[in-house]
């Protein structure tokens, strides 16, 4: 396992974050996962002992009941807390009534301690926003979540599901007001959904943000085990939730060239596609998620992949993103620019 500094922190997280939106199974949660306690604990324990210190959940992932569970097997399983990064998110509806949701001061600090009391813990190390509100004024949220930071019930701050010019902007009124920046983006990112690069990427090397990638393995299409037809394993998510949204013929058209690096690996076609997206230079970390232990031992594995320069290359080349403007006229414009092409001096 391999550890990245958050953003300009000097915190470092594994390279591998546990997801657990597996945990609890209430309501609409249930078609991800339904994981018990004693399911849970065994998954905490797993991840911790392969060197996870990374875990994230929120506040909606079966509206509280992830958070209790997590917060439980901290307790079940005798883990040191300070070991641990602990990760939760702010932003979704809890419960009926006109302020139960958004990112307002007044959610923002109810939020905070509903989920500090489910986790059972004083502080929270990374405190993400887990989408765009709005309604709130981006000052009300960003002035909340400081004060939160120098209460000391917050260590640092993320942004999920943002665009690059809201984030921007609230770098730059957190910089302007000295405030608390965010340190993080938690945003999709598959071999599959290349999105993220055409400007969440470069705005995240520019700020050194880091970017925590969910749902590497786009809501599982990329197993291995769906075909083109839309057919695959009884029960599973991605069939009675299709989410995320992903170009089906491009990814299919990815599965088959991993599937052949695969099997020259000796690993699972899901195994290369999380392996690539941890090969990203830009990558902090990627959350996964298991409904059984053996999926979870076999995600935590990846760490020991290595892909060759030719194998990247192979896979990059088949999932690359269709161009773009203004990204192709900006690439054009820059060629003459590069540092190599410098005048040169009257002296040569």
């Amino acid at each position: 396992m391999r550890y990245h500094l958050l953003g300009r922190t000097g915190l470092y997280v594994s390279e591998i974050c546990l997801g657990t939106m597996t945990y609890g199974g209430d309501g609409f949660w249930k078609v991800v996962g339904s994981l018990g306690q004693e399911e849970v604990n065994s998954h905490i324990k797993l991840a911790v002992e392969a060197g996870v210190n990374f875990i994230d959940t929120a506040n909606v992932y079966s509206f509280g009941e992830s958070e209790k569970l997590l917060g439980q097997a901290l307790k079940d399983t005798g883990l040191n807390r300070d070991d641990l990064v602990i990760a939760t998110k702010v932003r979704g509806r809890m419960s009926e009534g006109a302020n139960h949701v958004g990112l307002s001061r007044k959610h923002i600090f109810t939020q905070v301690e509903q989920s500090l009391k489910r986790l059972q813990t004083d502080y929270l190390d990374l405190y993400q926003i887990h989408g765009f509100d709005p309604v709130t004024p981006l000052d009300e949220t960003l002035s909340a979540l400081d004060d939160l930071v120098n209460q000391g019930k917050v260590r640092y701050l993320g942004v999920s599901n943002h665009a690059a010019w809201q984030i921007m902007k609230a770098l730059g009124t957190s910089a302007q007001r000295g405030w608390s920046r965010f340190e993080s983006i938690q945003a999709y990112y598959s071999i599959a959904g290349r999105d993220l690069e055409r400007e969440i990427v470069p705005l995240a090397l520019d700020q050194q943000l880091s970017i925590l990638a969910w749902s590497p393995l786009a809501g599982g299409l990329l197993s291995g085990k769906f075909n083109r037809d839309g057919s695959g394993p009884e029960g599973s998510r991605r069939i009675s939730f299709d989410f995320p949204p992903v170009e089906k013929e491009r990814a299919f058209d990815c599965v088959d060239v991993m599937r052949q690096i695969a099997e020259s690996h000796q690993v699972s076609v899901a195994q290369i596609a999380l392996a690539w997206v941890l090969h990203q230079p830009a990558m902090t970390s990627i959350i996964i998620g298991a409904k059984t232990t053996e999926q979870l031992s076999q995600n935590l594995a990846v760490t020991e992949i290595c892909l060759s320069d030719d194998e990247l290359n192979t896979l990059n080349e088949v999932s690359k993103l269709p161009r773009e403007y203004p990204a192709w006229m900006l690439e054009r414009q820059s060629q003459d620019r590069a540092p190599e092409s410098k005048p040169r001096s009257k002296a040569e």
